[in-house]
């Protein structure tokens, strides 16, 4: 089943969350580097969730933000 990806930031904690799904306490977290974390699914190592931190400061910088990732981008159509 194809999914969509949400994006929210948190002003408070400057976080952005990028989400294939909803967190949940299974999930085996990873440090990425850079201040980043991945939430990988238990089962598959599939990146579920990620959380960039300090996201406010990252768009101040005069530098190119990549993330860690492959990504696959297609258009979703909800059914």
């Amino acid at each position: 089943m194809e999914t969509g990806l949400t994006f929210k930031y948190d002003r408070e904690a400057d976080i952005l969350h990028i989400d294939k799904c909803r967190p949940y306490a299974e999930q085996v977290s990873e440090e990425l580097g850079d201040e980043m974390v991945a939430r990988l699914n238990p089962h598959t190592g599939e990146v579920e969730n990620l959380e960039v931190l300090f996201f406010s400061t990252r768009l101040l910088r005069n530098e190119l933000f990549e993330l860690p990732i492959r990504a696959d981008l297609r258009l979703f159509k909800a059914i």
